[in-house]
């Protein structure tokens, strides 16, 4: 599978119904989203009392994704979509709006993930692609299908996981949303928080499921 992380349980496939992928909107990435440091970001400060993302590790990041965009051969790891999408930020006052940058990290996931669509079906051909679209479509939606309580292994007895009442409710949004009957943002799947109990859904798996979502969501629109 290359279009995103396996999970197992695939059902039938069923086709995604969009445009031609190549032809995706791939308007450069705005200057302010990809600062190399304070003088170059835009994003507001949090309140006076309130939390915001540490600014020195925001402009860090935007520093590596700006040599990453720019093709800077020296970069040692350069910035993936999923790197994007599973990075998260340490928090203390009067940091970054968390709002502002979730947005900006949004926006930056969809042209890395745009750039890697490109060069993919370059090497696999478009059909190629589109197959593995599909394959992935079909294993999320024959996790979705599982009973509620069941769609993923609990943890130990002694172990926490997320909260299963809160995974199956938000599964249960994104299953409406495959069958046209509910509108889900990339990022509200990114950014989705679940609370802890004891003998909850493993974290990686549900994680994975939700890392495979945002992948459909990019590549359907």
């Amino acid at each position: 599978m290359t279009a995103g992380a396996p999970i197992d349980g695939a059902a039938g496939t069923t086709p995604i119904p969009v445009g031609d992928p190549v032809a995706a909107d791939t308007a450069p990435v705005p200057s302010q989203q990809l600062g190399g440091g304070a003088a170059d970001t835009s994003f507001p400060r949090a309140g006076r009392k309130q939390l915001g993302y540490r600014t020195a590790d925001v402009d860090q990041f935007l520093l590596q994704a700006r040599r990453t965009y720019e093709g800077d051969p020296s970069l040692p790891s350069p910035v993936t979509s999923q790197e994007v999408r599973r990075t998260a930020f340490p928090v203390h006052r009067r940091g970054y709006s968390a709002r502002f940058v979730d947005a900006a990290m949004d926006r930056l996931e969809e042209v890395f993930f745009e750039r890697e669509r490109r060069e993919r079906i370059r090497e696999i051909g478009e059909d190629a692609w589109w197959a593995d679209t599909q394959q992935l479509l079909s294993e999320v939606k024959g996790r979705l299908q599982r009973d509620r309580g069941r769609r993923f292994r609990r943890r130990g007895l002694l172990t926490t996981g997320y909260r299963i009442s809160e995974v199956d409710a938000f599964l249960d949004r994104i299953t409406a949303m495959f069958e046209g009957n509910e509108t889900v943002s990339s990022m509200e799947v990114r950014s989705a928080v679940f609370h802890s109990q004891w003998r909850g859904y493993d974290e990686d798996q549900v994680d994975a499921l939700l890392d495979s979502v945002v992948v459909l969501l990019l590549a359907t629109r």
